[in-house]
């Protein structure tokens, strides 16, 4: 795993500046904390921040074609890099070292720009051709590795984390879309980023610019995967099972101590069962984190996983300091990022990191399997839409006044309040309400009127996603958006972000290229057949998973939000969301805010994910003034 960064100009009339070149690099160093590497000309310049982890004494980067004239930079891992390097050796290509990098500028040799449709891996890469003045940026096809980039006066400007790119932008100005986007789904979905001036590489895409221009396409789509009608489930079940394990140990080699994230749940349970069988007799560590309230606590369940499989197990129970926000989770991502679930991740990553460099996890399961609670909602709104008026307009509504309020994790009001709200619409939009927590109307009330006046529906962030699933069943089409939209720019920011922010790799081997072309080949009807969550999944692992871990259901990786904000990080709430920080940053009304806050620390209302999401960008707002 690595930092990346770089430029280029369209001219030398004003050469690359290497001092910012090495600034750049050091604002990446969390990322590659073993050494760094540069490659530079008066109109390019690639750097590097470097973590060992294959061929570790001898792989260093920039890599380059025998010639020189192709040189390369990754973040990311290559597994397939072996078998490509028999191919480019039969093809008289030579190499240097070990190193899985070193098969990119070879394979652009042989491919073009195209070469990004051979590998497979997590990956963010940039290659620059000196004889084309050609710089090419290519994304692994799911997400898992980030690439920022800006074009700046006819060249362009890139970066594994904004804070990389910043260091060669003079003048940034917020997005307000990308505000917008965030108060309503947590995160910035790409391509857009807080700053108009820089966007995310979307994934499986490659960017290309050369004589002042760019273009970009897309490799590899998703939805190009051909549909499979023909496997029975006992068929679909042991192909999977095939390919779990074949993914895992494939994920498994390394020159560094290699662990696995062990949450209690399905998928994390998927990936050690599958790593046990793929190396019966190998050592493995195991790290979980649990809480003080049961509710939110999974460490009963991990352990009884890992006393099965005879790992090595550890666990913390997280005790959040409010600094570990404001020094280290926060800086991590560059931009606001409200997710709950990163504050464990975080506790969890900086746990691993203590024995191990690289640790496999059991994120995107939910994606392919369907896993998540929202898909049977879609199911029940199918048919909740047809119920008349006066029962879903008012009966309904009325009748959930009632509900008594409870902070514990997915309880059963906030799921119906959120159903009887969003059931009603259409089927992508509704999809997409799930999600969301402030809606347009809630946004009306919060925001300053000439941050508003600014401001579109949010729902075009999932729509186009939406639309391009048009070819798949119904629940495959959800799964669809979800892979595009909240597994790359939630789940797989928040995982790249914090564990990057202890140098510790994350690998996901349920998110290989095979496993996911599997699971979108198959109809819905395989995946949720009636009301059990990740049902084929749970087919494929019957025997090698406890009985009592296959029948748990699905609960996800959430943390006690509600009442650390009554408690440990009450301080920061009264600190950035006061009136005379809201007065200055300019974007919320503090009436409103204020409503929202009193709300919930006084236990009348349960608003702690409105509140994380306001507090977390207000705080974002001041780190990042201070910056300028």
């Amino acid at each position: 795993m690595c930092g990346i960064a770089g430029m280029v100009l369209a001219n030398d009339t004003r050469p690359v500046d290497g001092d910012r070149l090495r600034a750049m690099c050091r604002s990446l160093a969390h990322r590659g904390p073993d050494e760094d590497g540069f490659f530079l000309t008066p109109t390019a310049g690639l750097a590097v921040r470097r973590l060992a982890v294959i061929d570790v004494l001898h792989g260093r980067q920039p890599v380059r074609s025998e010639d020189g004239a192709v040189v390369a930079v990754l973040n990311g891992e290559i597994y397939n890099h072996r078998r490509l390097r028999q191919y480019l050796a039969a093809r008289g290509h030579t190499f240097a070292s070990g190193n899985d990098a070193e098969v990119i500028p070879h394979l652009y040799e042989e491919f073009g720009t195209g070469f990004a449709e051979h590998l497979e891996g997590m990956f963010a890469i940039a290659l620059y051709d000196s004889a084309r003045h050609r710089l090419v940026l290519s994304r692994d096809r799911v997400g898992v590795k980030p690439l920022h980039y800006a074009e700046r006066a006819g060249g362009l400007v890139f970066g594994s984390e904004i804070k990389a790119v910043l260091c060669a932008l003079p003048e940034r100005t917020p997005d307000l879309q990308a505000f917008s986007a965030y108060l309503s789904l947590m995160y910035v979905p790409a391509p857009r980023t807080m700053y108009r001036e820089i966007r995310k590489l979307e994934p499986g895409t490659t960017l290309v610019w050369q004589d002042g221009r760019c273009t970009s396409r897309r490799y590899w789509a998703l939805a190009d995967v051909p549909q499979r009608q023909d496997l029975t489930v006992a068929r679909a079940a042991g192909i999977l099972r095939e390919l779990l394990v074949s993914s895992v140990r494939q994920q498994l080699a390394a020159d560094v101590p290699v662990g696995f994230f062990l949450s209690g749940g399905m998928d994390s349970a998927t990936v050690v069962a599958a790593a046990r069988r793929a190396e019966p007799d190998a050592e493995l560590k195991t790290f979980s984190v649990g809480f003080a309230d049961r509710s939110y606590d999974e460490r009963d369940g991990a352990a009884l996983v890992a006393d099965r499989f005879g790992t090595d197990h550890t666990e913390l129970l997280v005790e959040p300091a409010a600094q570990d926000v404001v020094d280290g989770i926060l800086p991590a991502f560059d931009e606001p990022f409200a997710d709950p679930s990163m504050v464990p991740t975080y506790y969890l990553c900086r746990l691993a990191r203590r024995d191990v460099t690289v640790a496999l996890s059991g994120d995107g399961g939910d994606e392919l399997f369907a896993g998540y609670l929202t898909y049977q909602a879609d199911r029940y709104a199918r048919y909740y839409r047809h119920l008349p008026r006066a029962v879903t307009g008012r009966l309904v509504p009325n009748l959930l006044r009632y509900l008594p309020r409870s902070s514990a994790r997915a309880s059963f009001d906030f799921k119906a309040r959120r159903f009887a709200e969003n059931a009603v619409e259409e089927p992508g939009r509704s999809h997409y309400l799930w999600r969301v927590v402030f809606r347009e109307a809630h946004k009306a009330r919060l925001l300053q009127p000439d941050v508003l006046a600014e401001l579109c529906d949010t729902y075009d962030t999932h729509e186009p996603h939406y639309d391009a699933g048009a070819g798949f069943d119904r629940l495959t089409r959800f799964q669809y958006t979800d892979a595009h939209v909240y597994l790359p720019d939630d789940v797989l920011t928040k995982v790249d972000r914090v564990s990057m922010a202890h140098s510790l790799e994350v690998r996901v081997p349920l998110l290989a290229t095979p496993m996911l072309e599997f699971a979108f080949s198959l109809p819905g009807r395989m995946k949720l057949p009636g009301r059990q969550p990740k049902w084929l999944l749970r087919q494929a692992m019957a025997g090698l998973l406890p009985p009592r871990t296959l029948a748990m259901g699905k609960k996800g990786f959430n943390a006690p939000l509600p009442r650390w904000l009554r408690g440990v990080y009450r301080p920061l709430v009264g600190d950035y969301l006061s009136r005379d920080v809201l007065r200055r940053q300019g974007y919320l009304r503090f009436d409103a805010v204020d409503e929202i806050v009193e709300r919930h620390l006084s236990g009348v209302a349960e608003h702690a994910r409105e509140i994380w999401i306001l507090l977390l960008f207000t705080m974002w707002a001041e780190q990042e003034k201070a910056y300028r």
